[in-house]
């Protein structure tokens, strides 16, 4: 017999109520894999049931089924025919969530834009002032082939076991020599919890740390949006909390924060530095309340002035910070490796957070970074970075004051891969920003990581991956268009 259908069914030989409901099932599936598109009418119940060799009511029930779900439409006195796109589209979210509204079922903190965070264009060029990024050109990629090669014979003698959730030995000891050398971060392996990635890190302690509806956590306003993100969505009570150019205004800390997140070395993403009088301040709000502390240390291998700060948990008395720092900046982003340095208090609960939402990070990629640490290329590859990235911050400087100086004063910042600039008269911001997307791709707004309406307005340049010659023609032009459109008037 000519076959009925553009492809072949098989049906179970068992009672009629299995084969209808088998049936059913693969029409429906070729409606929406397109097998059966719009508009496509289906065979006759009776010369469907002889080609199938079931009963032709099995095929009029496997129709009404389809009917009743919007995937077929019925025809007086002609074949059904396959619905439109949308008819099957609310037919499976009807079939799926059983009459419940699609919406309803996620937390709305997910579909808050605020949540999705300053994103630069995917169209940038390589050469950009992106914020957060490493040039990859000078990373010594051939070494890190040669010590991932060696992991990986190294952990082929153990391929199913699985590795300490809270890191692996090697990769926790180098950290820990790591931290204690560059940032004066004093502690232990045992302290040591390897995440992948600060995001990762950041989630795991508002999972540990707040208490939903109740626990109140102080954030930066500007400031780095995952902050707001994984703590809110833990169902903390965000407080915005303004900064200045001493970092984090702590005088302005509400009384019954909790929690305090703060970037100090080097503001996301102002780049100031808390001074040295707030984080005394900050540290003895946080004894007064008894509250805690989470450091991001984001980009703090990098300093352009004097002697740097002391992080906030190398003044700790307490054993109330939190210290977050990662190898995203220092290396390069697609490691996802990051860490949190734990009060001795909280660690067998921060690694049993780990624990439920991933047991393990990537065993041979801890072991690659924990010989590039223990080897002492990380420290060779922080200094050779060192001037170049020096060189392209003075040029941002430079070409800040010269060329754009009757619109944008610089921030004072001494550390990590981007500055900001505030701009004079807040008028100028539409036509200034518009100026630097067009002119310094991957540049960002202060605005785009701000809570609350700013009174003033500032910009971030990214010098990561952009040559220093790259970067005064670029000024220029932003020059120019301003000076075209009248902008200083």
């Amino acid at each position: 017999m000519e076959p009925v259908l553009p492809f072949a069914i098989t049906l179970p030989e068992r009672d009629h109520g299995t084969r209808t409901q088998s049936l059913h099932l693969k029409l429906r599936a070729a409606i929406l894999d397109g097998r059966l598109p719009p508009g496509h009418a289906l065979p006759a119940t009776r010369r469907a049931a002889a080609a199938l060799g079931v009963a032709r009511n099995t095929v009029i029930a496997a129709y009404d089924l389809l009917i009743a779900e919007g995937y077929v439409l019925p025809r007086r006195g002609a074949k059904a025919v396959v619905a439109g796109f949308a008819a099957r589209r609310g037919a499976a979210a009807r079939h799926a969530g059983g009459g419940l509204d699609e919406a309803a079922r996620i937390n709305p903190a997910w579909r808050t834009p605020l949540f999705t965070g300053p994103t630069a264009p995917p169209d940038l060029p390589e050469r950009s002032f992106r914020l957060g990024v490493p040039d990859h050109r000078h990373f010594p990629h051939a070494l890190w082939r040669r010590l991932s090669a060696r992991a990986w014979r190294q952990w082929a003698r153990v391929p199913f076991s699985y590795p300490p959730t809270e890191g692996i030995p090697a990769l926790r000891e180098a950290i820990a020599g790591h931290v204690a050398f560059a940032r004066a971060v004093a502690c232990t392996p045992r302290d040591v919890v390897v995440t992948s990635g600060a995001q990762q890190a950041l989630d795991l302690l508002a999972r540990l740390l707040v208490t939903p509806g109740r626990t109140c956590v102080a954030v930066e306003d500007p400031g780095y949006p995952t902050f707001r993100a994984a703590f809110s969505v833990a169902g903390a009570r965000i407080a915005s909390v303004p900064v200045d150019d001493e970092g984090l205004c702590v005088e302005q800390l509400p009384e019954d924060a909790r929690v305090i997140c703060v970037t100090p070395s080097h503001q996301s993403p102002t780049g100031v530095a808390l001074s040295l009088r707030r984080r005394a301040a900050l540290l003895a709000f946080a004894r007064r309340h008894d509250a805690v502390i989470v450091e991001d240390d984001y980009d703090g291998e990098f300093r352009f002035g004097g002697r740097p700060l002391d992080a906030l948990q190398t003044l700790d008395g307490d054993a109330r910070v939190f210290y977050v720092g990662t190898f995203s900046k220092s290396l390069f982003p697609s490691i996802r490796k990051a860490f949190v340095v734990t009060p001795s208090w909280a660690r067998e609960g921060l690694v049993a957070v780990k624990y439920c939402a991933d047991s393990h990070c990537d065993a041979v990629a801890q072991a690659t970074l924990a010989a590039f640490i223990q080897d002492g290329h990380l420290a060779r590859h922080v200094r050779h970075m060192h001037p170049l990235y020096a060189a392209r911050r003075e040029a941002l400087l430079e070409g800040l004051r010269e060329e754009l100086g009757a619109w944008l004063d610089p921030i004072p910042s001494e550390a990590g891969l981007h500055l900001a600039a505030r701009l004079r008269r807040p008028e100028w911001a539409p036509r200034l920003l518009a100026a630097a997307r067009r002119h310094a791709p991957g540049s960002q707004s202060i605005a785009e990581y701000s809570i609350t309406p700013l009174s003033e307005q500032a910009v971030s340049f990214g010098y990561g991956v952009i040559d220093a010659h790259d970067i005064r023609p670029a000024l220029s032009r932003i020059r120019h268009a301003l000076e075209t459109q009248g902008a200083a008037d």
